[in-house]
């Protein structure tokens, strides 16, 4: 991440842009694409899944992208389509040289609400949503102030919904937002709330490596030095599991770098 939320939020101050765009009513997501043979939405999203699984190859995350978002036209009321779209997009933005990241972003933002329209109860169209909101918020900054209350909003309510999702995903995205953003009246930041929300996510999956890193960066920040530096560790060991996986490497890039600052902590 090239800069924290509370580095946004300053920078935003001063220009404070909504973080919601405006929709038409049963409006297609944003560069939804024209789609020609006969394969029904679940064959489309399968297809798309399979080549997000070998997303750090060149081509791969945008034809799953275009793939996701094929499914989300064909099927006026799916949404697994829309929320593999924001995770492509997601990884486009933070992997691929030369895309218009701002653009992309607000699309990604585009993609989650369209997916609240279709199905407003699903904790899954509320925790794309708020991942589309994080990645906008650094990628335009005058949207961080509204997009970050906004994001702890929808993970509130994906975490209700379905804690388990995603390996407890909704509660290890809020505790990262609350231990990098700006306390009240700034923003929601509140050091001891995360510790609390990286802990349920670690309790519902402890063999998922960024559950222990998300522990271990809300632990440091509570000034629990060696806490945070045991469960680097642990973050590591079990990195060190996923060979293979496309997010290994950046795991274990940040299971080191929070090792090194617990180790000056403690």
């Amino acid at each position: 991440m090239r800069a924290g939320p509370a580095a946004l939020l300053a920078a935003a101050a001063l220009s404070c842009a909504p973080a919601l765009q405006k929709r038409t009513p049963g409006e297609p997501p944003r560069a939804a694409p024209a789609v020609g043979g006969t394969a029904d939405a679940a064959a489309l999203v399968a297809e798309g899944r399979e080549h997000f699984s070998h997303r750090a190859e060149p081509g791969e995350a945008q034809e799953a992208e275009r793939l996701f978002l094929a499914a989300a036209e064909r099927d006026g009321g799916e949404v697994d389509g829309l929320y593999g779209a924001i995770q492509a997009r997601i990884w486009r933005i933070d992997h691929e040289a030369g895309v218009d990241r701002p653009a992309l972003s607000a699309a990604a933002v585009d993609a989650g609400q369209a997916c609240l329209e279709r199905v407003p109860e699903s904790a899954l169209c509320h925790y794309g949503l708020a991942l589309a909101l994080g990645i906008q918020a650094r990628e335009r900054r005058a949207t961080a102030t509204d997009g970050l209350r906004k994001m702890v909003e929808n993970l509130r309510t994906a975490a209700r919904r379905d804690p388990g999702l995603d390996q407890a995903g909704p509660d290890r995205v809020l505790a990262l937002v609350l231990v990098r953003a700006p306390g009240w009246p700034v923003g929601p930041g509140d050091v001891d709330a995360s510790v609390e929300a990286a802990r349920r996510a670690v309790e519902l999956a402890p063999g998922y490596p960024p559950n222990r890193l998300a522990l271990a960066e809300t632990l440091i920040a509570a000034g629990r030095g060696d806490e945070g530096k045991a469960e680097a560790k642990q973050a590591l060991s079990l990195a060190r599991g996923y060979e293979g996986d496309p997010d290994q490497e950046a795991w274990l890039k940040q299971g080191k770098s929070l090792l090194a600052r617990a180790e000056r902590a403690s």
